[in-house]
């Protein structure tokens, strides 16, 4: 029978097991749907980690506008952007 998703098979150990059964039990859902639910929670919490050190190297090179200059036209910036 074809299937709409991709499938993963994942080996596990039995103390990891036990512990995504019972959370599984607990929310009543399929142990399958439980693993799915956290892989896509480490997922995102794997972005905002990779996200963070983006945003806070990007602050490190900030340098804030002095007061009293006007903003670089959109024309200047475009000759300054890569291509």
């Amino acid at each position: 029978m074809p299937v709409k998703n991709p499938r993963i098979n994942v080996v596990s150990e039995g103390p990891l097991y036990h512990a995504i059964e019972q959370l599984a039990s607990r929310d009543g859902v399929s142990l399958s749907l439980k693993v799915r639910d956290l892989v896509k929670e480490a997922l995102e919490i794997e972005e905002d980690r990779v996200l963070s050190a983006f945003a806070e190297r990007r602050e490190r090179t900030w340098v804030q506008p002095r007061v009293g200059r006007r903003p670089m036209p959109s024309s200047a910036i475009d000759r300054h952007r890569p291509s």
